[in-house]
């Protein structure tokens, strides 16, 4: 009884800090996006995910595409020719601020639900989970929900704010330091998160250099059977 006690108060604090971020993550969208021209905004969104993403993740048109924590302007917006299934928990959010009208992607299902909530019998050719994965409640859980939705041999992409200093990983853990990302974690952690999990890493590239932290894009492959 004790011990479930202290997992009851773990699980709340996570989840308190978990809508404490969402609460943020809107609030920088709508300080982002407030000034901006949406279709201008699109249009070089679109130019940086094929520069920065697509062109080290091969899609095919025929390929079948999640799209795990989406935002406003996901990668769903540069796979026109692709049936693609986006997931949010700040979806309804966003069509209410105006930064997103789901009628312009005719090939796109919106889901809002969490990560760790998403269910679907569909398996998907290539996952896409992009300055995401540090966003959710329960990084396990949402990891777990992400590699089932992969078919075997099919691909996943993962970007994340990989730590550079151990110091400041676990000072980030103890104050909000870093008050959009619940979890911090460094790229060994990151990498052993997927590894673990039966995908094979095949590629990994540096997006962005920063003092805290790196952005890293990790590309790999689930097991076939």
């Amino acid at each position: 009884m004790r011990w479930r006690g202290v997992r009851k108060r773990n699980f709340n604090m996570q989840n308190l800090k978990w809508k404490i971020a969402q609460w943020f993550e809107l609030r920088w969208w709508q300080n982002y996006l407030g000034n901006k021209n949406p279709a201008q905004y699109r249009q070089w969104k679109t130019a940086w995910w094929q520069q920065n993403v697509l062109a080290h993740v091969k899609v095919k048109p025929a390929d079948v595409i999640a799209d795990l924590g989406c935002g406003p302007a996901g990668i769903f917006i540069a796979l026109p020719q692709n049936q693609v299934t986006a997931v949010d928990p700040l979806l309804n959010s966003y069509i209410e601020e105006g930064f997103l009208t789901p009628s312009a992607f005719a090939n796109v299902q919106f889901v809002n639900a969490r990560l760790e909530d998403f269910s679907t019998a569909q398996k998907f050719d290539v996952v896409f989970c992009l300055n995401c994965i540090n966003h959710v409640t329960d990084i396990e859980k949402a990891l777990d929900v992400l590699v089932a939705a992969v078919k075997h041999g099919g691909m996943v992409a993962l970007s994340i704010d990989a730590h550079n200093h151990s110091f400041f990983k676990y000072m980030f853990r103890l104050i909000p330091g870093d008050i959009l990302h619940p979890h911090q974690y460094n790229l060994s952690e990151y990498r052993n998160f997927l590894e673990k999990r039966n995908l094979r890493i095949k590629s990994q590239y540096t997006l962005k250099q920063e003092f805290f932290f790196d952005h890293i894009l990790l590309v790999a492959e689930k097991a076939s059977d």
